[in-house]
């Protein structure tokens, strides 16, 4: 059975654009932010997935020290 027609059409590339320039505000890059190319290939009726993708130790404390600074703490 084909579910594929029940997917809610939605541009993720607009989504990991946004997310890709909030970070970048924050002097974070992470190289393999995309699209999860297991949930894009439209064998479930979920909408894809947005892959973060690995990052260095570095990348990883920055991003640490942004949410920590936007939670207040």
């Amino acid at each position: 059975m084909d579910d594929t027609h029940d997917i809610p059409t939605h541009d993720i590339a607009a989504d990991i654009r946004a997310l890709r320039a909030a970070l970048a505000v924050h002097g974070i890059t992470l190289p393999s932010l995309g699209v999860d190319p297991l949930t894009l290939a439209g064998w479930t009726s979920r909408p894809p997935l947005v892959a973060l993708g690995n990052c260095n130790a570095a990348t990883a404390r920055r991003m640490a020290e942004v949410l920590r600074s936007a939670a207040g703490g």
